[in-house]
Parts: C-alpha cells; sequence; structure tokens
C-alpha cells in the first residue's frame, strides 16, 4: 500500500466486546488498538497509516457521539463506525449526519462489520493520498517567484500571454519565461493539469481577473 499498515481503533467500555472484535479483524489480517473510553483515545498518540474508528454510542462519561463531535469540530477527519446494543431514530441520524460510515445494532453479522471496516479504511487512505498530494503541491508552489505565481493565477484564468502581458505590463516575450518555468517547477504538463493543480490548492483564477479593462 506504499505506507504504514491500517489500523482499526475499538472504543468500547466493555472489554469483553473489544477482544471480540479484536480476535474478528486479526483472522483478516487488521491490527487493533483497544480503548476504554474516549479520554483514554484522546490521549493516545494517532496511528501513522489509514484508520478507522469502531466506536460505541453510550460509554460512562462522554459518548460516542460526542466523540464524534469533537473530531469534527477539531477537523480529525477519522471514519467511524457505530455500535449499539439499541438506538432510536435520531440517535442514528445525528450519527450519519456527522459523516458516520455504518450504525449497527448488536447483535449484528461478523461480515456487516468487516464490510463497513473496509469501506471505512479504503475512504481514510484516499483523504491521505488526497492529503499528501496537496503538502506536495504547495511545496512545488513555494518554489514559484512572485511573478510567476502572479502569471500562474492568470494562466488558469484562461488568460492568453498577448493579455496577460497586457494585464500586468510586462513584454510578451517575458511573459513566454515565466510561464515556462512556472510549468516546470509545477510538474505541469498542460494548462488543464494547472488548472486541477490550482483547483486543489484553493488558489481562485479570479483573482487574476480584476485588471482586465
Amino acid at each position: 500500500m506504499g505506507e504504514a499498515n491500517p489500523s482499526v481503533l475499538v472504543i468500547d467500555d466493555d472489554a469483553e466486546f473489544r477482544d471480540s472484535v479484536a480476535r474478528l479483524l486479526r483472522t483478516v489480517g487488521l491490527h487493533t488498538r483497544q480503548f476504554s473510553s474516549v479520554p483514554d483515545f484522546l490521549t493516545a498518540d494517532p496511528p501513522d497509516g489509514p484508520t478507522c474508528l469502531v466506536l460505541d454510542v453510550r460509554m460512562p462519561g462522554r459518548s460516542g457521539l460526542d466523540l464524534q463531535s469533537e473530531l469534527v469540530a477539531a477537523n480529525r477527519q477519522v471514519p467511524i463506525i457505530f455500535i449499539t446494543a439499541y438506538a432510536d431514530v435520531p440517535m442514528t441520524v445525528q450519527a450519519m449526519k456527522g459523516g458516520a460510515i455504518e450504525f449497527l445494532t448488536k447483535p449484528f453479522r461478523d461480515q456487516d462489520l468487516l464490510d463497513a471496516i473496509d469501506a471505512g479504511l479504503a475512504r481514510d487512505r484516499t483523504r491521505r493520498e488526497r492529503e499528501k498530494l496537496v503538502v506536495a503541491l504547495r511545496r512545488r508552489l513555494d518554489t514559484l517567484s512572485p511573478r510567476e505565481s502572479e502569471v500562474m493565477l492568470h494562466v488558469v484564468a484562461g488568460r492568453l500571454n498577448k493579455q496577460i502581458a497586457n494585464d500586468i505590463g510586462i513584454a510578451e516575450s517575458t511573459v513566454k519565461v515565466h510561464r515556462t518555468n512556472l510549468m516546470r517547477k509545477m510538474r505541469a504538463r498542460s494548462v488543464p493539469e494547472l488548472t486541477r493543480m490550482a483547483d486543489r490548492l484553493d488558489i481562485k483564477p479570479e483573482q487574476s481577473r480584476t485588471s482586465r479593462s
């Protein structure tokens, strides 16, 4: 997978249940970490690889729904599979609106839990890859000179070299040099690819249109 092994974090005050989930996941080669409460989980170091939570809804102290709210507020995007012995509609709706992968009521089939975990790990793997790409793109962006950055804004806005030269008051030949350099530094093979990079970096090409006459 090119990264650290996936982990399933089981948070439940029932030790017997945690052990049973760990045994099930060992049969499919998945590593688990067990926590008896929300505070235990919050004070632990996060795993390095793809992660998902198997989380009990009701626990002494802070509940699973409380933890979900805290993670959302902290922008920690960890896929959650809720487990409960009893559920009502408002509880289920709250969990799913908060982004939960699944809401399973005990007793549930082992395969239902395994399928939910597989979906959760796949989602977290995709998120991590996307974040790694953005970090790499930002490093490339940081290598651009101020003028190259300015030209890039105009390029992704669809401006031609002649228009860019007129917009920022430099020679068209100079625009071509900056454009060639920024495409090389960003490792973009085409303008559409550069535009997709700008989208990932949340760069707004509209900024470059304000100088049009």
